[in-house]
């Protein structure tokens, strides 16, 4: 399978990187990204590190030039991992937040369903709290999580009018993330996790591999919730393989 990874510098990108690299199921993986990507640690053999394929993209919400395109050409999946987080979108301007989580997002859909491989997998990384349902009134982050919510709808939207097309579409939606290196999640942020009704958290790897196993295996629903995150994760991961 080749795998298109976005979000590739930042903490769910990389392990999905490192993972699919060990992966003898994966045989390439095109990390998209504004800058350089290199190979996380703990990948493995030099064999599996040259898997990676790293290509710069300046203008995220252009047609994807003949550069970026030829690294799309034939792709299996792509598992998008780049948004913007509620902290960050504290000190960025709302349309900035906007245009990162949506624009980008749809533009990259548009293009790698065009160029890419029959069926084309599609999963977006997205969070517990965000909200499709535009008609709601939330209590926090209202204008943040329902502007994810249209991402969501709209990539769904996307894959049911190129259904014919066999553009295939999900959701992960994680609560909170647990990774070696990171500060434990609280018992409060727990606690409110919980209120979504979901399994609050999930191990870093587990969710990642979840991904991947999604993009090898076919979609089994849509959103995949902690609990799929977590099942699906512990039965493709061996234990040698979690991030630690």
């Amino acid at each position: 399978m080749k795998l298109i990874v976005t979000g590739a510098t930042g903490l769910v990108g990389s392990e999905v990187i490192r993972l699919a690299l060990r992966n003898p199921a994966v045989t390439s993986v095109v990390a998209i990204a504004r800058k350089p990507v290199l190979a996380p640690a703990n990948v493995g053999s030099e064999l599996q590190t040259s898997k990676l394929q790293s290509v710069v993209l300046e203008s995220w919400t252009s047609p994807y030039p003949e550069s970026v395109i030829r690294h799309v050409e034939d792709a299996d999946a792509c598992i998008w991992a780049l948004a913007v987080t509620p902290s960050q979108s504290k000190d960025m301007d709302f349309s900035d937040v906007t245009a990162i989580c949506y624009d980008y997002t749809m533009n990259g859909l548009t293009n790698m369903a065009a160029h890419a491989s029959k069926p084309f997998r599609f999963i977006y990384t997205s969070g517990v709290a965000v909200e499709r349902d535009q008609e709601k009134t939330l209590p926090f982050l209202s204008e943040y999580r329902l502007m994810r919510g249209r991402v969501e709808n709209a990539i769904l939207d996307f894959a049911k009018q190129h259904d014919d097309q066999g553009v295939e579409v999900t959701v992960a939606k994680p609560g909170g993330i647990e990774s070696p290196g990171r500060d434990a999640i609280s018992a409060p942020f727990t606690t409110m996790l919980e209120t979504f009704g979901h399994t609050p958290t999930v191990h870093l790897s587990e969710l990642a591999a979840a991904m991947i196993d999604q993009c090898l295996h076919g979609i089994t629903k849509d959103p995949l919730w902690g609990e799929d995150l977590v099942e699906i994760g512990q039965r493709a991961l061996s234990p040698e393989d979690y991030l630690r």
